[in-house]
């Protein structure tokens, strides 16, 4: 399938302002400038239209927390022990949620889903396409471990009178955790590289859950809005030697140039909320973009249910108000989302060989205008929406 006659926002810093891209099976083929030499009546003009890539919401309780339902359909936290690395999200999520067709009609192709925040530990985090019926099916690739440090655990387990009911017991948690699967990776690597004299491990789901995160192939995702939690996820990520991604980062705008020296990635949002508690004092809409401008790797998120998914687009125009530039506001929901999810192989531009997750809007639109929505949306090349 080919779509010509557009000007393409590509993300990879190059855009086409007439040209045409080209897709099968459910991967870009090309990307060109000018006109194709054939079209066929499969093929589709796009009117002089802007080309994007699908956008992503780079943090997100979609699907796990269902539209419309209270405790039935909220599987987000399993508040009932504050370590849970081996839960994971994807036995939760109810793909036929009316909020993922929202996503599709604003144009976002790929959701990062998480557990929800009320566990030190909470779980596994997916990446998955906002299209399809079974999860499964939908699913790019597990891309992190979720930790929370702040108000959440230390507000959950003081109803329960249990610990943590501190910062510092919420890290310790977290330090034992990790420590205790560091240990049982250890003992695994020693056991494969001389079975002869060491012991296998006895299985611990827990410490499984932990072992690819050790092994850095997927990251931490820290829910923090402090600045001080902030720093509690850097140092933790250091002890262990472990990738972090920092979620919210509220007050990353307070300490944004030491976050751009230390090389950090934030997500932040949400940002069309009020200061509901007392750890979003300091929620600014110029948050952002303060982060951007200090070299701090910045996506934007809904944090849905917080904010309806399909109001991401809003988001990062607001951003964008608050001083973000508007080609970095369209990064942090397309590029940089992407890499923060660890999933910039696949999508997040528009290049051969990556997946076909592309929008298309009428000439002259503004992508992240509150009244533009897009004409037509494909996901792995499957259009799935058409308003032409």
């Amino acid at each position: 399938m080919k779509i010509y006659n557009v000007k393409i926002k590509t993300m990879t810093g190059k855009d086409i302002e007439n040209g045409y891209i080209e897709s099968e099976d459910g991967k870009i083929k090309a990307v060109c400038e000018g006109t194709p030499d054939s079209v066929s009546d499969s093929d589709i003009d796009g009117r002089g239209g802007l080309l994007l890539p699908g956008f992503i919401d780079a943090h997100t309780h979609l699907g796990i927390i269902e539209n419309g339902i209270d405790f039935e359909g909220d599987d987000c936290n399993e508040a009932t022990d504050p370590f849970t690395p081996q839960l994971r999200v994807i036995d939760g999520i109810n793909p036929l949620d009316r909020c993922f067709s929202e996503a599709v009609s604003r144009g976002i192709t790929c959701a990062v889903i998480a557990p929800g925040s009320a566990n030190p530990c909470g779980g596994e985090i997916i990446a998955a396409k906002t299209s399809g019926r079974r999860i499964d099916d939908m699913l790019v690739k597990t891309v992190g471990i979720k930790f929370a440090l702040g108000e959440n655990p230390k507000r959950v387990y003081n109803d329960r009178d249990e610990t943590p009911v501190t910062r510092m017991a919420t890290a310790a948690v977290i330090r034992e955790g990790l420590a205790k699967a560091k240990r049982y990776l250890d003992d695994l690597n020693e056991y494969e590289n001389d079975s002869e004299n060491a012991d296998m491990p006895e299985y611990d789901i827990k410490c499984e859950a932990l072992v690819p995160l050790l092994k850095k192939e997927i990251c931490a995702h820290f829910h923090c809005h402090r600045a001080d939690d902030i720093f509690t996820a850097l140092r933790i990520s250091k002890e262990f030697d472990i990738k972090p991604v920092i979620i919210h980062a509220t007050e990353g705008h307070l300490i944004a140039d030491i976050l751009g020296k230390e090389g950090v990635t934030a997500v932040a949002g949400p940002i069309l909320c009020d200061r509901c508690k007392p750890e979003m004092k300091s929620l600014e809409i110029e948050n952002a973009a303060v982060l951007a401008k200090n070299g701090v790797k910045t996506a934007i998120c809904t944090d849905h249910t917080v904010i309806p998914i399909q109001y991401l687009p809003l988001s990062a125009a607001i951003a964008v108000k608050g001083g973000m530039e508007f080609e970095d506001a369209l990064k942090s929901i397309t590029c940089n989302a992407a890499e923060a999810a660890g999933i910039a192989d696949r999508t997040g531009s528009i290049e051969p060989g990556k997946d076909a997750d592309f929008q298309l809007y009428p000439n002259g639109a503004n992508p992240l205008d509150v009244m533009s929505e897009p004409v037509l949306v494909a996901v792995e090349g499957k259009i799935v929406k058409n308003a032409f």
